[in-house]
């Protein structure tokens, strides 16, 4: 069974469907990634997955239930969206002790998601002087601390220079060599085709395709998937401008 499902899910605000019927699935081990251009309908679907939004119509589940049925669901599933409503007044490490109560992570992981994550040596710094990098690492931290066997993770590359996409890169594909089901969403074409065993592509509210990547990239399809949605929606450097 998938762990993440999504069956015919739709929503719609007022005349808009921002998603409509979309059906998609992602099994444990794999990092699958979620692609379209600006508001195509990924942060929709994925709040949905999160219990964030409701939908219209469909259903959204992670192992088989939605999110807010899970027992404990802050230990079977880490998230990123936003990494902005951090506390600027807090150290790194108060942040993650207030979010370890969900969890019931001690001290210990605490450390060990520090280490994961690159910030040790900033622990005690105030997140409020963060670079935009280093508070996306702090998200994934958060993400992390419950030892999740789901990643739901929103554009967790933005404000990271190449070597910290190198270091993404190598945490998500080792999560996923341990069983993590990983549903990340990105704008960067090349660091997905390096990344990610499949993509989900949407457009307009609508799936476009879900297939592995090295079947589109060996028919040269996952290109032209891209030019043919940044035709019909143009945005800035196509097709690397995808979000």
């Amino acid at each position: 069974m998938p762990v993440i499902e999504t069956c015919r899910l739709t929503k719609r605000y007022g005349p808009v469907t921002a998603v409509d019927q979309v059906s998609l699935t992602v099994e444990a081990g794999q990092v699958v990634g979620f692609l379209g251009p600006n508001g195509a309908g990924k942060t929709t679907t994925l709040r949905m997955l999160l219990g964030l939004v409701r939908p219209d119509s469909g259903t959204a589940t992670i192992n088989g239930r939605s999110y807010a049925s899970l027992p404990a669901p802050a230990r079977h599933v880490g998230a990123l969206f936003e990494v902005s409503g951090f506390h600027p007044g807090r150290t790194a490490r108060n942040q993650l002790r207030i979010q370890a109560l969900a969890t019931e992570a001690d001290e210990a992981r605490i450390n060990e998601v520090f280490a994961l994550v690159g910030l040790t040596g900033v622990a005690g710094m105030r997140a409020g002087k963060f670079s935009l990098g280093m508070r996306q690492r702090l998200g994934l931290a958060t993400a992390l601390l419950g030892r999740p066997d789901v990643l739901i993770l929103d554009e967790p590359a933005n404000g990271l220079d190449p070597e910290g996409m190198r270091w993404l890169r190598d945490l998500l594909r080792g999560l996923a060599a341990d069983g993590t089901a990983v549903l990340v969403s990105s704008h960067v074409l090349a660091e997905v085709a390096q990344t990610v065993d499949s993509v989900i592509i949407m457009n307009s509210g609508r799936l476009v395709a879900q297939a592995p990547i090295a079947e589109l990239t060996a028919r040269g399809a996952l290109e032209d998937v891209f030019l043919g949605l940044t035709a019909a929606n143009p945005t800035p450097s196509a097709p690397e401008a995808l979000r």
